[in-house]
This record gives C-alpha cells, structure tokens and sequence, in this order.
C-alpha cells in the first residue's frame, strides 16, 4: 500500500477516539447548562456531569493508543486495543520526569521540559500504529511446543512492552529536539491569529476531497503543537482556572464552522434544489432536504458535500474559500462556540453556557449571512457556467424500489475490476476505501452508472468509491462476504 492509502486508513483509525468526545461534550454542556455561574461548584450534579465529561478529555491521548491500534487492526479485534495500551504505559512510564532523571543521571531540574508532555494525542496516535502494525504481522504466529502458551494473540502484548521501550530508548533523544519543533510551529501558526484559523478552515475543508482531513484536525483540535482547542475548550472553567483556556481565543478553530454547517451548506442545498430541473425537483428536494438537516443538526457534511465535490468541483473549492472566511471572521470578532463531535446544532447548543463561549449567539447572524452568500453564489455559479449539479441535465428516474444490495454489490467488484482486483474492503461514513491491485482497472463511468458520488484512485493500488450514508456500509459488507467466499 502507498503512503497516501495508508495514511487514509490512519485517518479513518482517528475517527474510533474521536467518536469519544459527544459523550464528554454532552456530559460537560449540560453541566454547565444546570451551573452556568459556578461550573460546578454550586451544584453536586454539575460537578459530577462536567467532571465525568473531563475523564474522557483528560485521558485523551491514551484513547488515541488504543483507538488507533483497533481501529488500523486487520480484524478489529480488542487484543490490538490492549496491545495499544500496553505500549502507551511503558512508553509514559519510561519517560515520565522522573524516570528520565533517573535514567540518565540527572537531577530533575536538568530534564527537558518536553518529558512533561509525553503524555500528549501525537505519542497516542504513534503507539496505535506501531501496536497495529505488531498486532496484523504477528497475531498470527505459532511458536514452538514448548512455548505454545504465547503464541498468538498472546504474544501481541509481549511484542508491543518490548517495542515500547524500544521507542521509549529512541524519544529520550528524538523527542526533546521534536518537541523543541513543534513549539517553534506551534507559536508561530498561534502567531497568525485569526489567519492562521481561516487557512485551516480552507486546508480542512479542501483535504476532505481524499479523506485527509483527519491527518490536518489533530494539529490545531488537541495537543500535538499545543493548540490543543477541543480539549481546552470543553474544559471550560478548568481550562480559564490553569491558563489553557482563554476567552476570546480559544475556540477559534472550531467556531467558524458553525455559521457553515448550520446554515452555509444548507443555504447551497437551496441553490442546488432550485437549480435542477423540474421533472427532478421532488427527489432533489428529499436528497438535499435529508442532507442539510444533517448539516444542521450534527454538522455531518458528507451527504451534502459529496453531493457537489465531483459533479461540480469550483463549487467545493468556492466552499472551501468561504470556510476559511467564515473561521477567520469568527476568530477575529471572537465569537466563540466550541464543539465535542462537529459544528452543529446540537452541539451550539451544549457549548453555550461554557465559560468559553463568548459572544456565540453573533455566530447565527453571521450564519445567516452565510446561508445568502450560499445560496447567491452557487445559484449564480450553476446557471452561469451551467454546472452540472443534482437532477441538473440528466433524468432522474422517479420510480424507486427496493434496492438489492447483494446484486448492487455485484456490480460494484466487477466495475472495480472484479474480485481478483480487490485486496482489502474498508469504508468509513462515506466511502468504500480500498486497497486494490491496480486502481487502472477500476471502470469509473461503470461505478458513476452504480450511483456512485465519486471516484478517487490514490495511487496504484489504493481507490476510494464515494457511495454514500447509509447504503456504503451495507455494500462493505456484502462485498467483505463476497470475496472471504472467494
């Protein structure tokens, strides 16, 4: 597999912790919600809710070990996540201060004041890949008679202890001069202020055409640079209280999106609605409809975005241009909202009794003028460079039955280039991602015809096929049936 499809399937592993912080953030937004004025000093329940909510935060790196290592685990099976684990713990505990100290003869005040921040997400995601690269080689292995207890799965954890120190020996040089680094691009991406925030919003918004998205977000979302923004931010008065939180600042990162997915994205939902043809508006008008109340309500874009991404690209590029406008305008007005899963309704909602949260309710005019400049300039767009969008220029067929997914399936492995073609199937919310022997082979006009949303080869022998929410899941997994039966 090449870098790129690997690193593809690095993102879609982050997406397994990830999916840890709704519960923090719905924990710690209705505290706050019951305590706006003591964030949980006056309240028994509050502080129970937002500290419950501060485990999972605080404990985030060591959920990025074990996530990733499950989620890149060739069979997603727990004994990865606990090799993930196990690895994290001798590496911590091998370069906590003191053991550095320790170990290399010093006094504690001569320890480099990057052993302080071992315990961050980019050593978690880095565990996770090394645990999950031992787990799928040698999970498998069968040792000799005398030494038969170890085999397998159970030498995953004997494997991952020795690699953690392995590592742990290699990061008391490396990491002190990396993490010198970081700072140094840390302080001066923090340096661009409210432009460092719209670059982001533009960089985030134009990965997601290949997935890679998920390799940029963790550099300003958690703490690899010490940006740090989710976590700081869902830390509320805890955050304010120890000088990671600021009012005004942090924030920036994630608040611009909401005048996006709440009403931009809707806004170009209309525009393309309007734009279709009138023997097709009524299947617009529920594709568009199901696919911006997602925007709205839970900042899932996807459905909407990949609606236009490959139909009409200056389209997406134009969102992503107003997506770092709407960042940077957020961050310079400091209007702040913060987010636990992505930027919407629900979680506006839950994070605007944060202390955090400064002057949120400026995001819904802002918003609002977004969801015009939507509307204005993709409906201008599509009519004047006639751009093929939605039931734009092609028949929809009206007549809808029940779809066979087993034949669907069928169809898709022969217009990949059959099942001889596909080495590994995997999918996220999205898109089949897999792993093929020659992308060359894949006919793109034969999967478009399928219903797909998109083709994207990534090099020789990765290929995504954009399906869609809700049907890619089930042809995953009937095309995983498929080939074991092979």
């Amino acid at each position: 597999m090449n870098i790129l499809g690997y690193m593809q399937k690095v993102g879609k592993a982050l997406m397994v912790p990830v999916a840890t912080l709704p519960a923090a953030a719905i924990l710690m937004g209705i505290g706050y919600w019951i305590d706006p004025v003591g964030w949980g000093a006056e309240s028994v329940l509050a502080a129970f809710l937002i500290k419950s909510g501060s485990a999972i935060i605080d404990n985030m790196a060591v959920l990025f070990a074990i996530g990733v290592s499950f989620g890149l685990s060739k069979d997603k099976n727990g004994s990865a996540a606990l090799a993930g684990f196990i690895c994290f713990m001798v590496l911590t505990t091998l370069l906590s201060p003191g053991n550095v100290a320790q170990l290399l003869g010093v006094g504690a005040d001569s320890v480099p004041a990057a052993f302080d921040k071992i315990n961050n997400q980019f050593i978690g995601i880095l565990v996770g890949i090394v645990s999950a690269e031992i787990y799928n080689r040698y999970s498998g292995v069968e040792l000799p008679k005398a030494l038969a207890f170890f085999s397998g799965k159970r030498l995953v954890p004997i494997l991952t202890s020795i690699a953690g120190m392995i590592l742990a020996f290699v990061f008391m040089y490396v990491w002190p001069v990396v993490y010198d680094a970081l700072i140094i691009f840390g302080t001066q991406l923090q340096g661009l202020g409210a432009v460092g925030a719209g670059l982001f919003g533009f960089f985030n918004r134009l990965m997601l055409t290949v997935g890679m998205h998920h390799a940029l977000y963790p550099v300003f979302w958690f703490d690899v640079v010490g940006i740090n923004d989710i976590p700081n931010f869902l830390g509320g008065a805890q955050s304010i209280a120890n000088g990671t939180g600021i009012p005004g600042q942090t924030g920036m990162y994630q608040a611009g999106f909401f005048p996006i997915m709440m009403f931009g994205l809707p806004g170009a939902a209309l525009a393309m609605y309007q734009c279709s043809d009138a023997v097709n508006k009524n299947k617009v008008f529920s594709i568009m409809l199901a696919a911006a109340m997602a925007s709205f309500f839970t900042g899932i874009t996807e459905p909407l975005e990949f609606s236009f991404m490959f139909l009409a690209p200056v389209l997406y590029l134009i969102h992503a241009v107003l997506t770092g406008i709407s960042l940077y305008i957020a961050a310079s007005m400091e209007w702040m909202a913060g987010f636990g899963f992505s930027a919407g309704f629900v979680d506006f909602v839950l994070s605007s009794q944060n202390p955090l949260a400064t002057k949120w309710y400026m995001l819904i005019p802002q918003g609002i003028v977004f969801f015009g400049l939507y509307y204005s300039v993709f409906k201008f767009a599509i009519v004047k460079f006639d751009l093929k969008t939605p039931g734009r220029g092609e028949d929809m067929n009206e007549t809808e039955q029940e779809e066979d997914i087993e034949g669907l399936t069928v169809s898709y492995i022969e217009a990949i280039g059959g099942k001889q073609n596909i080495i590994e199937v995997d999918n996220c919310i999205t898109r089949l991602r897999l792993t093929v022997k020659d992308s060359d082979l894949a006919d793109r006009k034969a999967l478009l015809a399928l219903g797909a949303a998109g083709v994207v080869p990534l090099g020789k022998n990765g290929l995504q096929v954009i399906i869609g929410l809700g049907k890619v899941d089930k042809v995953a997994h009937q095309m995983k049936l498929s080939l074991s039966m092979s």
